[in-house]
């Protein structure tokens, strides 16, 4: 299959990339609206906005990408645009939390945090590789496994994920511009800055995301090297931690809960995984998608978390958490250099664009995925909407930032869990071994034609129920968490995939037989 504006069918080319018991190609236009059609049929709100779609802004919102407005030319970006949405300050904090809130050594954290980053990483990449083979945004996408019911559900929760995601980094970024200016900039007023300027890219969408996320990367790792040099000159004791580490169950506890929030930083963008690659043709080999996506997340955030472990080895940056939270790690470290380290402060203070932006982007298409009407009302519109209600959490919650943080990524990971159960289990057992003709993506965005959904809402809802039992949360402790020690260990995330992966095959059987669809 050729690729770009001339693209053709080539049967043969299809058969090869995609067998036909796997996938359906049939009545593709019918499915998929052109960019110049999406404002003419979406409605009236659409037409208000044509002068901003005229500048560039992206039309575009849940509607299938055709193959003939797809092409590759971001294929690099899969794993540029992953570097830099994790290579930002709201990815320091998380090390930072090894020491401070789970008492392990240095060592410790670094084997959680590989071994939790490349099973989450995975978990993004197999997401990832689903866009251009359907098409479609990541929540559409979940409509095939749970149908157009619990594919809203999912939404839901991925616009909380989102917006947590979104509000975490506002602050951390406030904090930093708060701490540069000496307090003379309220941190409220911080917030709403960092805020502002990530609207701006989301607000034009697919290619202005892609674009920026291409090259930002490159100047936040260089800062992040001189981080190191001068950590490095206070001097790194990679065994300070050791005698304040637990022992035993109690150790295995704070290992699963800081692993559980590490695989939630890389697993947490699965959601939204296929959103930044629909546009890729569809016969793009798969395992450069999954490798490229891979390394995009693996690479970054090993790097980041690692350092910040690191950081904590260093006495005068512990000291700097305890009184400062990671804004105040920061200040610490770029104090030596005055002014020029409050300038390289500023940048990374900015850097949290790369993160919001497909934050806000995404959410923004999960809000059009709740509900037929809602489709109506342009994406830009709706990150505005999301840009006020992440700016509002994050301004009540800024003076609890490590406490959010931790608690956040900790639950987020027992949804991911049971969503990439279901998505994966449909792909590989059902549209390929049970449903004649695999995906049929002329029906993505129809209630009657789509799975009827109660398998899976049912196998989310086991999902839900085990991993209550192993939790380990500071305001609730399952039983099964309770087994290692006092404060537990989190095994919500595991549990969560365990028991929706049981109970999701046989009952999706069942639901297929019974309604065949």
């Amino acid at each position: 299959m050729s690729s770009g504006k001339n693209l053709e069918y080539d049967d043969k080319a299809l058969e090869a990339n995609y067998p036909t018991e796997a996938y359906t190609y049939e009545n593709d236009d019918a499915a998929a609206l052109r960019e110049a059609e999406v404002a003419q049929k979406k409605g009236p709100v659409f037409r208000w906005l044509n002068k901003a779609f005229a500048m560039g802004v992206e039309v575009r919102g849940i509607e299938r990408v055709p193959e003939d407005e797809r092409d590759g030319k971001h294929t690099i970006g899969l794993l540029l645009l992953w570097w830099s949405v994790n290579m930002v300050v709201s990815t320091v904090p998380i090390g930072l939390l090894a020491q401070a809130y789970y008492y392990l050594s240095f060592q410790s954290a670094m084997a959680a945090i590989v071994a939790f980053t490349a099973i989450g990483a995975a978990c993004t990449a197999f997401i990832a590789t689903l866009g251009p083979q359907t098409g479609l945004r990541t929540m559409v996408i979940s409509r095939y496994s749970v149908g157009y019911v619990g594919g809203s559900i999912f939404s839901i929760l991925n616009i909380l994920t989102q917006l947590g995601f979104s509000a975490t980094a506002v602050i951390l970024g406030g904090q930093i511009l708060t701490n540069v200016s000496n307090d003379k900039l309220p941190l409220e007023a911080s917030i709403v800055i960092v805020g502002l300027v990530a609207l701006l890219l989301c607000f034009f969408g697919y290619e202005a995301v892609h674009q920026w996320e291409r090259y930002a990367w490159i100047l936040l790792f260089v800062i992040y090297c001189m981080i190191f040099g001068l950590a490095g000159a206070r001097g790194f004791d990679i065994n300070a931690q050791k005698s304040l580490q637990d022992t035993g169950l109690v150790y295995a506890g704070d290992f699963l809960s800081f692993g559980g929030i590490v695989f939630s930083s890389s697993a947490g963008w699965a959601p939204i995984a296929a959103d930044f690659n629909c546009r890729l043709p569809a016969n793009i080999s798969r395992t450069k998608v999954f490798i490229l996506t891979w390394f995009g997340l693996m690479v970054p955030l090993v790097f980041l978390e690692g350092m910040s472990a690191a950081l904590m080895t260093v006495p005068d940056y512990a000291a700097a958490f305890a009184e400062g939270d990671a804004g105040g790690v920061l200040a610490e470290i770029f104090r030596p250099w005055g002014g020029g380290g409050k300038f390289l402060l500023v940048i990374l203070s900015f850097s949290i664009i790369c993160n919001c932006t497909p934050n806000t982007y995404s959410c923004a298409l999960s809000i059009q995925a709740l509900l037929p009407q809602f489709e109506k009302v342009p994406r830009a519109l709706w990150a505005v909407l999301a840009f006020v209600i992440y700016t509002v959490a994050a301004v009540a919650g800024r003076e609890h930032f490590s406490e959010i943080l931790s608690n956040f990524l900790a639950i987020l990971g027992y949804w991911i869990a049971f969503f990439i159960v279901v998505v994966f289990e449909e792909h590989y057992i059902f549209r390929r071994h049970v449903i004649p003709g695999g995906y049929d993506l002329t029906v993505y965005d129809s209630f009657r034609r789509l799975p009827v959904g109660l398998a899976g809402i049912f196998a989310c809802c086991c999902g839900v129920a085990l991993a209550v039992v192993s939790m380990a949360q500071v305001w609730y402790i399952g039983p099964l968490g309770a087994k290692f020690g006092e404060y537990g260990g989190d095994l919500g995330f595991e549990m969560s995939a365990v028991a929706t992966a049981i109970v999701y095959p046989p009952l999706r059987y069942l639901e297929y037989k019974h309604f065949k669809r």
